[in-house]
């Protein structure tokens, strides 16, 4: 089954019944276990993603508090860096290369 098939049985409840019924009910049990899992895991996942991003907010905004009480900016972090030349370095000289 395809993710097109999957996509299409999913938005439309008509085009699912149509699925189902070429599947016996021990098949459905099974595809309603297995996508119980799936959702469950997905959810999982989804939690922990959000608690990582929480975890980082809070870093962020303990080091934004730490610039702040020490009297820092951004730009006091960043030092200039050199500025690289674009292109191709000069052709010598005719004249030179010739003697």
């Amino acid at each position: 089954m395809s993710t097109d098939t999957l996509e299409r049985i999913a938005r439309n409840k008509n085009v699912a019944r149509a699925a189902a019924r070429q599947l016996s009910m021990e098949q459905l049990h099974k595809l309603s276990e297995v996508i119980g899992e799936v959702i469950e895991q997905k959810q999982q996942e989804d939690h922990k993603r959000q608690a990582e991003e929480a975890d980082k907010e809070r870093k962020l905004a303990e080091i934004r508090e730490a610039m702040s009480d020490a009297g820092l900016s951004l730009d006091d972090l960043m030092s200039e860096q050199p500025r690289k030349r674009r292109g191709r370095p000069p052709k010598k000289d005719k004249e030179r290369s010739k003697k």
